[in-house]
């Protein structure tokens, strides 16, 4: 088999097969950190897709936070602090976070540090696994020059599908990257026909593995 069952301490992290997953996609857009100061998040988008059942569940708000938000960051996204005024504070959409990252559904993420880091305020929360898009992009096309999310989909001709999923918005958009990152991971698994493959093989990318993968594609 290409890809063999990742193990660890001899045992199997999780049986489940690609293809009977459900995905949830989230991403944050954050305030920026000035030196000596503390980012947090000013924006989540969410959803979810699995084989099955497609896309849906869509979710994406402002969010509340003291202080400001970074020149850098709003030239970034475009978010001040006048379209956070009367926001929700990230804590209170628990209801909302747990119901698409809760129930056995996998966190994805492009570059899931901050994702993992701004969902610390839920403490105790047991999203885990998580699947890093762009550990998986880099292992699965290292030809690509570049791995972030945005060139990347737009390179490989993803970008309109996302754009009929969050109409009227583009990139460094909450719920648009994280549509982005779902959207990527179905192209992937689409393309490298990896429904049958343990869950496992996309949390922890083998290198080796999507090199003999790719060769005995070409």
């Amino acid at each position: 088999m290409i890809f063999p069952g990742w193990k660890e301490d001899g045992q199997v992290k999780d049986l489940r097969k690609v293809g009977e997953t459900v995905f949830a996609g989230i991403d944050f857009e954050s305030a920026g950190a000035p030196r000596g100061g503390v980012d947090w998040p000013v924006q989540v988008g969410m959803g979810t897709w699995s084989l099955k059942e497609g896309f849906g569940n869509l979710f994406v708000s402002y969010l509340h936070g003291e202080g400001t938000v970074d020149w850098y960051a709003k030239r970034v996204h475009g978010i001040d602090e006048e379209m956070l005024v009367g926001a929700p504070s990230l804590l209170s959409l628990w209801p909302e976070v747990n119901g698409r990252l809760g129930g056995g559904a996998v966190p994805v993420a492009h570059a899931k540090g901050t994702e993992k880091r701004f969902l610390r305020v839920f403490p105790g929360n047991e999203f885990d696994p998580w699947v890093d898009t762009l550990l998986l992009a880099r292992a699965a096309m290292p030809e690509q020059k570049r791995h972030s999310l945005g060139i990347l989909c737009e390179e490989l001709g993803l970008g309109d599908k996302v754009r009929e999923l969050v109409p009227g918005k583009d990139w460094h958009d909450a719920l648009f990257d994280a549509m982005g990152s779902l959207v990527l991971l179905e192209w992937m698994v689409k393309r490298f026909g990896l429904e049958d493959l343990p869950l496992w093989a996309l949390v922890v990318p083998n290198t080796g593995a999507w090199y003999r993968l790719r060769k005995a594609m070409s």
